[in-house]
């Protein structure tokens, strides 16, 4: 193992994650992968990778890690408090890591789950096809202290970039659109689903979200006698308490809850960096309006890196100084003017 990132103390919630293991819904393997998807395209863009390559996923809290050798690193996600040798780093950019340097990474300041991100990707082997650790399923398991990751090869050399990232980490509106079991519920039943305030509750992990409502909770006519049938990230199944209950990325792959409708994909990562007590209000849109938001935002993912500029840094805190560019431009001092 020539490049490597050594754990040496990790956050009780980091895996390696990418974008999941489609494919498997009928062998009982929902798709799993990053709870929040766009962060990793954020990633890939500030290294200049592909959006396939694997990355850590840090639930709350992040740890402490050293890189074998230079590497370059990008914070995406739920922003957390990071430095380089004690040496503040910003976060939603790229940096370098030097060999033997110890990156901290501290609890979230808002949102739940925030990335790191490995020039050349964590290259660790690929099981059905990917490399995300599915918890529910049995594949893989948390970080612990001791561990150490491969670290594929890197082609980019770029780092101090810097993304103003889609915000997502304070809840607000999120869209749904209705299913064939939302006529299940009252007219009047989903008319104040859509007028309730919405509080993420304390009980919530990758294989789902419990949103409390401000209010009374929420009844199907057919109460809760529905087959059990295939169900997918975003469904929204409302639970024998009336709770909605928000599928992520490791549900599972079949449940007998009514459904009173589904997250739209793109708005799933505003549910997952709902952090406890953060209000949401859910919205039911038109098919057409939900098939323009999905494509506006494959389009704003496909332009990430249109929107990177430069970080501005502390000449003190640069470590790699040296390989900057900082004569681009320069006269000699005795041209006319």
């Amino acid at each position: 193992m020539s490049r490597a990132l050594h754990i040496h103390q990790a956050g009780p919630g980091v895996t390696v994650q990418d974008l999941g293991r489609p494919g498997y819904l009928a062998y009982g393997l929902s798709r799993g992968g990053a709870a929040d998807r766009l962060a990793i395209h954020e990633g890939a863009a500030l290294l200049g990778q592909g959006a396939e390559t694997a990355a850590l996923e840090m639930a709350g809290m992040g740890g402490t890690f050293i890189a074998s050798e230079d590497m370059r690193i990008a914070l995406t996600g739920a922003p957390m408090r990071a430095s380089i040798d004690g040496a503040p780093v910003a976060w939603n950019a790229s940096h370098l890591l030097p060999a033997g340097a110890r990156l901290t990474i501290g609890p979230a300041t808002a949102g739940v789950y925030g990335y790191l991100h490995l020039g050349g990707g964590i290259a660790t082997p690929e099981v059905l096809g990917a490399r995300s650790a599915h918890l529910a399923a049995g594949i893989g398991a948390p970080l612990v202290a001791g561990d150490s990751l491969p670290i594929g090869p890197d082609r980019g050399q770029e780092t101090g970039l810097l993304l103003d990232p889609e915000d997502r980490f304070a809840g607000g509106e999120v869209r749904v659109v209705a299913g064939y079991q939302t006529p299940m519920f009252p007219d009047d039943e989903v008319t104040r689903f859509e007028q309730t305030r919405f509080t993420r509750d304390a009980r919530g992990n990758r294989m789902g979200v419990r949103l409390a409502p401000d209010g009374a909770g929420f009844a199907a006519r057919a109460g809760l006698t529905v087959l059990s049938e295939a169900i997918v990230p975003g469904d929204i199944q409302i639970t024998g308490d009336g709770a909605p209950f928000v599928l992520m990325a490791e549900c599972q792959t079949t449940g007998g809850y009514p459904r009173i409708g589904a997250v739209l994909p793109c708005d799933l990562p505003r549910v997952a960096q709902a952090a406890p007590g953060t209000v949401l209000r859910l919205r039911f849109v038109a098919p057409d309006e939900a098939l323009a938001a999905e494509r506006r935002a494959a389009e704003a993912r496909a332009t990430l890196r249109r929107r990177l500029t430069h970080l501005t840094r502390d000449p003190h805190d640069i470590r790699d100084l040296l390989s900057y560019q900082l004569i681009s431009g320069a006269i000699a001092g005795n041209e006319e003017e």
